[in-house]
């Protein structure tokens, strides 16, 4: 089956990990029925499973607070954390350990440095974070809320894992780390277009937008938004930002219009 040994021993290895650490059948399958994992293939499905597994075994998990973990907890995380690296080199899901997990929204601080180099203090309440390099950090009254949702229209998960994906080359910039096959500059211009007009309706006070307003944030904020949107409506958002999602189908090597057939909305 295999010509190289050592892709013979690597696959011994991972097969001895799944039959000891992956995620039960009957907890997959519960997860599985969740919306935005309705139409992956078999194939597909398997390869999810064994990249939760790992997630769920390699990252060092701290629960706070009241919150007591569970394998509920763990595998639903895992799934939507891989969902965006199911086509990607396993790579890009590592570099950092630590997932901290609250029972509810968070207050968070962080310095903002203006223009003139003054240092601000700032506090927030946060429902995610992804640091570089450092620990993803979630609250867990959103996700089980988004979990029970018909027709959910973001994950923080998805959202924090975008942003680690992002910060691949170093910062999180909207750009990230793009494939040989990819056009930076055509990147570049599509993200730009989409996300000034964004800004520009969010200033005028417009109450219909293609995105959340929050992705007029950024241009970090703009992607991440935008691979929610990518999984969890991927009809939506390539109606209102059909090139828009053609990059983002270019990245992720996946087009969730074809697993979601039939659009929802929101």
């Amino acid at each position: 089956m295999f010509s190289n040994p050592w892709r013979a021993w690597r696959h011994w290895r991972r097969q001895r990990f799944l039959r000891r650490y992956a995620i039960g059948h009957s907890l997959w399958a519960q997860i599985m029925r969740l919306p935005m994992f309705v139409g992956l293939d078999a194939v597909e499905r398997a390869r999810l499973r064994e990249l939760a597994s790992v997630f769920v075994h390699d990252k060092v998990w701290h629960p706070k607070e009241t919150l007591v973990l569970t394998d509920w907890h763990r595998a639903l995380i895992a799934a939507q954390a891989c969902l965006p690296g199911l086509n990607l080199d396993e790579k890009r899901l590592q570099g950092w350990r630590d997932i901290i997990l609250y029972p509810a929204p968070f207050w968070a601080e962080h310095e903002q440095v203006d223009e003139a180099g003054v240092v601000t203090a700032e506090r927030a309440v946060l429902d995610g974070e992804a640091w570089l390099d450092g620990p993803l950090v979630l609250e867990w009254q959103t996700l089980e809320h988004e979990a029970q949702r018909r027709h959910p229209h973001r994950s923080v998960v998805i959202h924090e894992m975008a942003h680690k994906l992002d910060m691949g080359n170093g910062r999180a910039n909207g750009m990230p780390p793009l494939h040989p096959d990819q056009s930076r500059p055509e990147w570049t211009e599509t993200f730009s277009r989409a996300f000034e007009n964004l800004q520009t309706r969010v200033e005028h006070g417009a109450r219909h937008l293609s995105l959340d307003a929050y992705a007029a944030t950024n241009p970090a904020e703009f992607f991440a938004v935008a691979s929610e949107f990518f999984f969890c409506q991927p009809h939506a958002l390539h109606q209102h930002e059909p090139a828009v999602y053609a990059q983002l189908s270019a990245f992720y090597r996946q087009d969730p219009r074809q697993r979601l057939p039939h659009p929802v909305s929101f």
